[in-house]
């Protein structure tokens, strides 16, 4: 993936034809500015950074055309800028390239050669910075990527940028797969990426656009990340169609969005992501595909070839000098010293010594009431990280979540997978903390049973609030946790005066309080109740609790 795709040989601009890909590995030399212009337009030559080259090139090649003709050169250094209209790196390539002019054309064409030889040393330091980003925000084991559009070597001059960084974690042996969008209409996902993750030897599966927002709902992503053709001073990410829709996908689901560009893709003279001019492509694009019409003749069409993703959306902007941009006020972070943290990290290691927290199983979490302090206008819960030990969690692994919707606004981790259900137990009850972990008996007890389990006879009922007998009910395990928690919140809301300990299906308990003790006394007591029945056979199984909590 280190290999150069752009390269001057003999006075001419050595590239790989895009267009050809992946069914035919084919050379293009461009001798003219014509030629270079015709290459960037028609997508031949295309990604920020090797258009941003390239265009130092063009103005290299018409310096060489047209020695002592200033005026001529700038004219086509106009002209090799209009190429392109949205990616800024092209406008920076030629300016950069044209300033040298007063040198002459061998000044131009050194600088155009040393912007070579800085982007691959800028994509290299850029992917390693978004790798260890990535490996920092995401759970410690091998990692399901998404990634949309081309941002290898192809779309830069070597290494890459969203790509080059999916191949540093794969050389540090974190990657289990990459989920590659097709991107429409020009399926450079499909075309040009999946080719170079193949080159490169990374497990990979291709996936249509729309298909993304429900891998990362049933679980099959734990990052996406991407490029970018421009970024303005407000942190709006400017990038292929399909961007934004991606961005909004992940923030719903808590799943980090992170963009990897050179600091030459940053746009300061930009104000606000309204300002960029969307490049409108030509309607065959979606009315053909392959050469063959696919709609009918004269159906209008709407074919912007990017879309601008707010900077609210976006996790981190990664360049060559480190993430230069991180969502979410500063403010609004949750404080490594915050008591509450420091209280949910020394329960986690208690519980994981205890054995009822493995691996990296278990999450736990309290509510957090509005707080204009930190500019907290809506009800919030602290939880656990995902894919952590929770022997090793620190305070600073916490995330902050709405209540509301399960969605993260602070924190540099994942919220844990089980989110949904703390948060559904907090609308639906007065619960301020809740505890969510695997202890051996009970979640024995659970595997098979109906709908609810009934415990009768034992002092440790009213542990749980009950006297004489206690029907706790049980919830299917499934995939989509968002599912489970909107049963468990159904169920809840129906029943007012339900205990407030749950069993999921072989996945352990779920216990609630007014605070973190309560929480884990009650898990305890349920644990305790399981344990006696393990030994005793006192229990009654029955499933005649309501079928919409079930189904």
């Amino acid at each position: 993936m280190g290999e150069s795709s752009i390269t001057w040989v003999d006075g001419a601009v050595v590239t790989i034809d895009q267009r050809a890909l992946p069914h035919e590995l084919r050379e293009l030399r461009l001798t003219t500015v014509d030629q270079v212009i015709e290459a960037i337009s028609t997508l031949a030559v295309r990604g920020a950074p090797a258009i941003g080259v390239s265009g130092a090139f063009g103005v290299a090649l018409a310096a060489l055309a047209h020695p002592g003709d200033p005026a001529r050169v700038e004219t086509e250094a106009t002209r090799i800028e209009a190429a392109r209209p949205t990616a800024v790196n092209l406008s920076w390539g030629v300016r950069r390239a044209l300033a040298k002019l007063p040198e002459g054309a061998a000044a131009v064409l050194a600088e155009a050669q040393a912007m070579l030889v800085e982007d691959g040393r800028v994509n290299r330091a850029a992917a390693e910075h978004a790798a260890d980003l990535v490996q920092r925000l995401c759970p410690a084991r091998p990692l399901r990527m998404l990634t949309h559009c081309n941002t290898g070597r192809l779309a830069t001059t070597a290494v890459g940028t969203a790509v080059g960084a999916l191949g540093v974690l794969h050389a540090r042996g974190a990657i289990d797969s990459v989920l590659v969008d097709e991107t429409r209409p020009l399926l450079q996902g499909a075309r040009l990426t999946t080719w170079e993750l193949a080159e490169a030897g990374i497990p990979h599966r291709l996936t249509i656009d729309s298909a993304a927002a429900w891998a990362m709902a049933s679980g099959q992503v734990d990052c996406v990340i991407v490029g970018a053709d421009r970024i303005t001073a407000d942190g709006s990410v400017a990038n292929k169609i399909g961007t934004y829709g991606l961005a909004l996908a992940a923030r719903h689901h808590g799943i980090p969005f992170i963009v990897v560009a050179p600091e030459s893709t940053r746009d300061p003279a930009t104000g606000t992501g309204a300002e960029i001019v969307v490049e409108q492509r030509s309607a065959a694009e979606v009315t053909h595909l392959g050469g063959h019409a696919n709609a009918p003749v004269d159906t209008a069409v709407f074919n912007p070839a990017f879309d601008v993703t707010p900077p609210e959306l976006v996790t981190a902007v990664v360049t060559e000098n480190g993430p230069v941009a991180e969502s979410g006020p500063a403010s609004s972070a949750p404080d490594p010293g915050d008591p509450a943290g420091a209280e949910i990290a020394a329960i986690a290691r208690a519980l994981y010594i205890r054995g009822w927290m493995p691996g990296t199983a278990g999450n736990i979490s309290v509510v957090e009431a509005p707080s204009a302090a930190d500019g907290r206008t809506a009800r919030t819960a602290l939880v656990t990280g995902s894919g952590l030990s929770k022997g090793e969690l620190t305070p600073a692994d916490m995330v902050r979540v709405r209540v509301e919707d399960s969605e993260s606004v602070a924190g540099q981790r994942c919220p844990s997978a089980e989110t949904a259900i703390h948060t559904a137990i907090y609308r639906a009850t007065d619960a301020g903390a809740v505890v969510h972990v695997h202890p051996p008996h009970a979640t024995a007890t659970s595997v098979d049973a109906a709908d609810r389990l009934r415990f009768t006879g034992f002092e440790l009922i009213k542990g749980l609030g009950a006297t004489g007998a206690i029907d706790i009910p049980v919830f299917a395990n499934h995939a989509d946790v968002p599912r489970i928690g909107a049963e468990i919140e159904r169920y809840l809301r129906a029943h007012p005066d339900a205990p407030p300990v749950l069993f999921i299906a072989g996945h352990g308990i779920t216990a609630w309080g007014a605070g973190l003790a309560q929480a884990r006394d009650r898990a305890e007591c349920l644990e305790a109740l399981c344990e006696l029945v393990s030994l005793t056979g006192r229990r009654d199984i029955s499933s005649d609790l309501p079928e919409e909590r079930t189904q």
